[in-house]
């Protein structure tokens, strides 16, 4: 996962109030990922991670940006690929399976939007 960490760059339109390499150093990008999965794991508030991956702000604040920065997507399609070396993927036994249709029990709950749902006319 490590090549995929995006480096971490000043911004050139905003005003520092430190110079460069001076101020909080950034968090170790291992432990800030230990407690991106703590979250994505236990399914609990950004708020409820634990101190020792580092503040539940900048855990969040670290989530977002690799986000936008495509680190989740490209670990998920490095480890497919890996696994597919390994294992290989039976791609003749793939599956996708979806239904769209009216509601055969709610035609007369439902209104014409749905902030209309549930009133008597």
């Amino acid at each position: 996962m490590r090549p995929h960490v995006p480096k971490r760059e000043r911004d050139s339109g905003r005003v520092y109030k430190c110079a460069p390499g001076r101020g909080r150093k950034p968090l170790d990008p291992r432990r800030v990922l230990g407690g991106i999965l703590y979250v994505l794991r236990n399914g609990c508030l950004w708020k409820a991670v634990p101190r020792e991956y580092g503040a539940a702000n900048s855990v969040h604040a670290y989530f977002q940006k690799w986000l936008e920065a495509g680190f989740f997507r490209a670990i998920w399609a490095g480890g497919l690929m890996r696994y597919d070396s390994f294992q290989g993927i039976d791609r003749e036994w793939l599956s996708v399976d979806g239904a769209v249709g009216k509601s055969p029990l709610g035609s007369g709950k439902t209104g014409a939007n749905p902030t209309d749902r549930g009133k008597k006319a």
